[in-house]
């Protein structure tokens, strides 16, 4: 289980929905617009810019990896580390077989 969210979902998307619109439509930069609406939120501008800008990668408007592709990833580290760990194990006990074999 993860750590509580410090803001609600609501306030995250609202905020990175204004972020883009005044980037779209102001032709801002998004450090710029982050340094903008996040005060006026109670949100930290370098908190509101990562976001805004995983979204963009997101959406492809920016090279980078997806959140789906960067959970795929934590996923098949987690499944590989499983098995190097059930590899071992099974090492470990065909060494001991072994070894039980040779006494014979």
């Amino acid at each position: 289980m993860g750590a509580a969210r410090k803001y609600p979902d609501e306030l995250r998307d609202r905020a990175i929905r204004l972020v883009l619109d005044l980037v779209r439509d102001q032709e801002a930069s998004v450090t710029a617009a982050c340094r903008k609406v996040g005060p006026e939120l109670g949100i930290n501008a370098d908190t509101l810019r990562g976001w805004a800008k995983q979204v963009q990668i997101d959406r492809g408007l920016r090279p980078g990896t997806t959140s789906a592709d960067a959970a795929r990833i934590r996923a098949l580290e987690k499944e590989n580390a499983e098995l190097r760990r059930v590899n071992a194990i099974l090492r470990t006990a065909s060494a001991f077989f072994a070894a039980e074999l040779d006494h014979r």
